[in-house]
């Protein structure tokens, strides 16, 4: 897994300072099933992950739900039979933070584990 499943998350203030293109390219280039996805002006980054019913679907989901409360920074999460959608991009800034890309790494981590 990369490194930024074993960074800390910092608390997104609304003046915080968005992850640096630096700090994006690195996650996608170690992450390339991660899209970076630009809406407007609003960055944000988004994987859809495969299942074989959806039962484990409900359960990955609930993991990022898990993941998520920890850290009380929420994705955007599509729940369908065999596949699950997780957007991630702060709210307060309107943009990627830190903590997005370090809150996909560690949805990763638990979809290798399921």
């Amino acid at each position: 897994m990369t490194k930024f499943a074993q960074k800390i998350c910092v608390a997104c203030q609304p003046d915080a300072k968005p992850a640096t293109q630096s700090e994006i390219d690195m996650f996608l280039t170690d992450n390339p099933e991660w899209s970076l996805v630009v809406t407007g002006t609003v960055k944000s980054i988004e994987k859809v992950y495969k299942f074989s019913s959806f039962a484990d679907a409900l359960r990955f989901t609930n993991l990022v739900g898990e993941i998520a409360e920890q850290e009380g920074h929420h994705p955007a999460i599509t729940t369908e039979w065999g596949r699950v959608g997780v957007q991630w991009w702060s709210h307060k800034i309107a943009n990627l933070h830190l903590n997005d890309l370090i809150l996909a790494a560690r949805c990763d981590q638990r979809y290798a584990k399921m």
